[in-house]
């Protein structure tokens, strides 16, 4: 099969952004070229790489196929330019992806661990959504990712080889209040009264729902304030500006001002929080990482 490192490289990022403009943006090329590199090895492979719909491209049977070869030939590329430029080896290095609340309460002290422990270890971290980590880990851009999941708690996919998951703790949601407003005494709410309180959430995306307003209420939410980062949610709460869902694992994150109640008269909403990893071989830099992992996991969940 006559295939081009750059095709290899197209069909990499491809897979991993999901969409060929984010493909073609992350690589600095235009559309049109991604295009032509996909149709090309399309052509070279003899069969289709990638299905279309309407949010973006879909990898194959045949395209996972080619993709879990493609990611050993660009390692064996990569690991071969540093050797021939004179660069150490990167033995010590792993890339950590992960859900943006598990960053402040679950990623930081684990690294913060790992530096005390094995400072030679060096992690590079990622946030993102589920499916953007999925693939980064199907591409190799990623060796571990956190991951959180609501009942029933499938796969992550459907790929094969499967990927490795393993459950660290389970939580309930929580609602997080102002400490002087209309529930400043209670311990918990129902459904009914938080319905109509001006919510903050997540801005909408197509790889992830709106994130903030408690799932399943009656009626059309008020959003009245977005925002991705959970830390300024979490102060616009304090400020009294509207309420917002929480894990109570963000407890140690809370600021001043603010109150986690929960939500009675309904069916508790549960979140798992998982360590995924490919099916790749492990890496002594890896493991450590994984088992720092668990260990503030397992402190979060005493």
């Amino acid at each position: 099969m006559d295939v081009t490192l750059v095709g290899l490289r197209v069909l990499r990022e491809v897979a991993e952004r999901g969409t060929i403009t984010a493909a073609a943006e992350a690589l600095g090329y235009t559309q049109s070229a991604v295009s032509r590199q996909v149709a090309a090895l399309e052509q070279a492979a003899g069969a289709r790489l990638f299905d279309r719909h309407p949010n973006g491209v879909r990898l194959t049977t045949a395209g996972r196929a080619l993709l879990r070869h493609a990611v050993v030939a660009l390692e064996a590329l990569d690991a071969a330019d540093r050797e021939l430029r004179g660069v150490a080896a990167e033995d010590g290095r792993v890339r950590l992806g992960f859900f943006p609340s598990a960053g402040a309460v679950l990623v930081a002290p684990a690294l913060a661990t790992l530096r005390r422990e094995h400072p030679h270890i060096r992690v590079s971290t990622r946030e993102g959504a589920t499916p953007s980590l999925v693939r980064a880990l199907r591409t190799g851009t990623l060796d571990v990712a956190l991951l959180s999941s609501r009942p029933p708690h499938r796969s992550p996919d459907t790929d094969e080889p499967p990927l490795h998951v393993e459950p660290l703790f389970e939580t309930c949601l929580a609602v997080a209040v102002p400490a002087s407003g209309r529930f400043a005494e209670r311990d918990s709410v129902t459904a009914e009264e938080i319905a109509g309180e001006p919510w903050i959430a997540s801005p909408a995306r197509r790889e992830e729902p709106l994130l903030g307003v408690w799932p399943g209420l009656p009626g059309r939410p008020r959003v009245r304030h977005t925002a991705r980062d959970w830390l300024t949610k979490l102060h616009l709460v304090a400020a009294g500006a509207g309420i917002t869902t929480v894990s109570p694992a963000l407890l140690p994150a809370v600021p001043p001002g603010v109150r986690l109640v929960t939500v009675e008269g309904v069916a508790e909403e549960l979140r798992r929080v998982s360590l995924v990893r490919s099916s790749s071989p492990d890496t002594a830099a890896a493991n450590a990482l994984v088992r720092t992992l668990r260990q503030e996991a397992a402190n979060l969940a005493d």
